[in-house]
C-alpha cells in the first residue's frame, strides 16, 4: 500500500519506518526541514533500540521516504497517517491545534479517495473534528479512522511488530477490510484486530495507560505502608502479582512514572471526564501519587544527611524516564536533581543516552559524566534513578573506594538482592518498601 505518514516524532517514525519493513510504500512528512534533511542523511533523532538500522535498511530500498512536502504526500497515498504532537494545555487538556493544522492541509491536497488516521493519541471526539476540518477543504470523498498506538518505548520495534492488539476506530465496514489488510502482517499469530466505534478507540488508549499508571501509584503507596511497617515490599509483591485476576506486570516500586504517555494521558481523561460532568477522583489520586514519589528518594536523602545538603555531592544513575530511551520528558531525575541542587548539593547525572535530552532541560544545573563508575568518584552516595540493565551489577567493592561514603538510595530496587553484599562492604543501602541495610 502507499501511505503517508505525518509527523517524525517517536510515533510517526516507528509506525512509518514498521509499515515500510512490510513492503508498504511510506512517506514520512514533517515541517521541520532541519529534521527531514537528517533523516535523509540517515541520522536519527530519537534513540530506540533497532530503529536506525530499519530506518538505514527501508529508505535503502526506497520504501521509506522523508519530505516536508504534505502535498505531493497526500495525492501519491491512500492511507494518510495522522502522527503530530498532542502537548498538554495547562488544563490538562490535549492540544489538538497541529492534529487539526494537519487534518486542513489533507483536505486542500486531496485528489481522490482518502483513508486519514488519527494516530496521535488524542481525546474522545477527535475523530469528527478531524472530518469536519477535512470537509471544510474537499469535496473529495474520505474516512476518518481512530488508530491509537500501544508502544513501549525502548521496545517499539517489537510492540508494533507483533502487537497485543490493534484497536481500529471506524464506522464504515470498507474503510474496516482496509486497515486490516494493512495490520494483517503483524497479527500473524491471530492477536486480535478490534474494530469499534471512533469515540471507543480514542478512549480505549486513555483507559489503559491510565490503568497502568493507577497500578503503578497504588503500588507505591503500598511500598511506602510497608516501610512504615516493617513488612518487605519483594514479598508483597510476589504474594499479590500471583493471583490470576491481577498478574504481575507493573506491580513495582519506584520513584515515580515519567515519559509522555502516562502523565499526559491521565490529565487529558481527567479533563475529558471534568468536561462532561464528572470527576474522576481516583485518577486524581494517582496523580498526586506519582508526583510525591518523584520526591521520596530526596526525602530519605535529607534523612540520612540532614536537610542541608550543601557541600554534598550526589551522582545519580539513570537520567531517562525509563531504560532503553534517551526520553526524559516528566523523568523523576528531573525532580530529584531540582530537588537535591534546590537543598545546596552538587549532582552528578550519568546516563547510557539521555545526557543531551537532560542537559536540554537543566542546562549547565548539574554536572554530566558519561562513565558510571568516574561519576561516583567524591561523591556522598549514590541514586539508582533508572533501571539501565548496565546498572543492575556493578562492581560494588570498586563503587565503594570512589565513592566517599559507602551509601545507595535505590529508586528502582534492582540492589535488594544484593544486600548481603553491600552489607559486608559496609554500605548503608535504601531501597522503596524494603529494610533498609546498614554495616554492622
Amino acid at each position: 500500500m502507499k501511505i503517508a505518514v505525518v509527523g517524525t516524532g517517536y510515533v510517526g517514525l516507528v509506525a512509518g519506518t514498521c509499515f515500510a519493513e512490510t513492503g508498504n510504500r511510506v512517506v514520512c512528512v514533517d515541517v521541520d526541514e532541519a529534521k527531514i534533511q537528517a533523516l535523509q542523511q540517515g541520522k536519527i533523532p530519537i534513540f530506540e533500540p533497532g530503529l536506525s538500522e530499519m530506518v538505514h535498511r527501508n529508505a535503502a530500498e526506497e520504501r521509506l521516504l522523508f519530505t516536508t512536502d504534505l502535498e505531493k504526500a497526500v495525492k501519491e497515498s491512500l492511507i494518510v497517517f495522522i502522527a503530530v504532537g498532542t502537548p498538554p494545555g495547562e488544563d490538562g487538556s490535549a492540544d489538538l491545534r497541529y492534529v487539526l493544522e494537519v487534518a486542513h492541509g489533507i483536505g486542500k491536497a486531496m485528489n481522490g479517495f482518502k483513508i486519514i488516521v488519527d494516530k496521535s493519541t488524542v481525546p474522545v471526539g477527535t475523530s469528527r473534528k478531524v472530518a469536519a476540518a477535512v470537509r471544510e477543504e474537499t469535496d473529495h470523498p474520505f474516512q476518518v479512522v481512530s488508530n491509537p498506538e500501544f508502544l513501549k518505548e525502548g521496545a517499539a520495534i517489537e510492540d508494533f511488530m507483533k502487537p497485543d492488539r490493534v484497536v481500529i476506530g471506524t464506522d464504515d465496514p470498507a474503510t474496516a477490510e482496509i486497515m486490516k489488510e494493512l495490520y494483517s502482517p503483524y497479527v500473524r499469530n491471530e492477536n486480535p484486530i478490534l474494530v469499534m466505534d471512533p469515540e471507543s478507540a480514542e478512549l480505549t488508549k486513555y483507559a489503559a495507560n491510565a490503568m497502568l499508571a493507577t497500578r503503578i501509584s497504588f503500588m507505591n503507596e503500598i511500598a511506602r505502608i510497608c516501610e512504615k511497617t516493617g513488612a518487605n515490599f519483594h514479598m508483597v509483591r510476589r504474594g499479590v502479582g500471583t493471583d490470576s485476576r491481577i498478574g504481575m506486570p507493573f506491580l513495582y516500586a519506584g520513584c515515580g512514572y515519567g515519559g509522555s504517555c502516562f502523565p499526559k494521558d491521565v490529565k487529558a481523561i481527567m479533563r475529558t471526564a471534568q468536561e462532561h460532568g464528572y470527576e474522576f477522583r481516583i485518577l486524581q489520586a494517582v496523580e498526586d501519587v506519582n508526583r510525591s514519589q518523584k520526591s521520596l528518594m530526596v526525602e530519605k536523602v535529607k534523612t540520612h544527611f540532614g536537610q542541608d545538603l550543601s557541600g554534598r555531592r550526589f551522582t545519580l544513575w539513570g537520567l531517562a524516564f525509563k531504560p532503553k530511551t534517551d526520553d526524559v520528558r516528566e523523568a523523576p531525575s528531573i525532580v530529584i536533581a531540582r530537588e537535591l541542587r534546590e537543598a545546596g548539593a552538587e549532582v552528578v547525572g550519568s546516563d547510557p543516552e539521555a545526557i543531551e535530552t537532560t542537559r536540554a532541560v537543566l542546562g549547565d544545573a548539574i554536572r554530566y559524566e558519561p562513565h558510571a563508575m568516574k561519576a561516583l568518584d567524591g561523591a556522598d552516595a549514590l541514586i539508582l534513578v533508572t533501571e539501565w540493565h548496565e546498572f543492575r551489577h556493578p562492581d560494588f567493592e570498586e563503587m565503594a573506594k570512589r565513592l566517599k561514603q559507602p551509601v545507595i538510595f535505590d529508586g528502582r530496587n534492582i540492589y535488594s538482592s544484593s544486600v548481603a553484599t553491600l552489607k559486608r562492604l559496609g554500605f548503608t543501602y535504601y531501597g522503596i518498601g524494603v529494610p533498609t541495610v546498614k554495616p554492622d
